[in-house]
């Protein structure tokens, strides 16, 4: 549970870079970041696999740039789910979807699967 929770304020400090960031990306009040972030999680959960598997031989065609239009997809797709999240276009898409993909990846490398902040020590003889 505290993993989904971290995950969630990740995805949510993502949206919150995208609509400074990105012209075109703009996300009206907190309570609607929380919303969005939730959205996205699910869609990513549930409707980009099932995507990704369809597109499979145009993924592989483009050799993964295809990912970058689903990934942009299934943010226009939240965004157009809510009445206070816009987007402007496919390129605002694109460049939202690849702030919040950063985001979340910098942040990844931090937090383990449990949502608990991990450090490795080294120690050198």
């Amino acid at each position: 549970m505290q993993g989904i929770l971290v995950r969630t304020l990740i995805i949510m400090l993502g949206l919150f870079l995208a609509d400074r960031l990105v012209p075109g990306v703009w996300i009206n009040g907190t309570f609607n970041f929380l919303l969005a972030a939730l959205l996205l999680g699910l869609v990513n959960a549930i409707v980009r696999p099932l995507l990704l598997i369809l597109t499979l031989p145009m993924t592989i065609i483009t050799l993964g740039l295809f990912i970058f239009i689903l990934n942009a997809a299934m943010f226009g797709l939240v965004a157009a789910m809510l009445d206070n999240f816009q987007v402007a276009g496919f390129w605002s898409a694109l460049f939202g979807a690849i702030v919040v993909s950063i985001t979340s990846t910098v942040a990844s490398w931090y937090i383990g699967p449990k949502g608990r902040y991990e450090v490795l020590v080294v120690r050198r003889r």
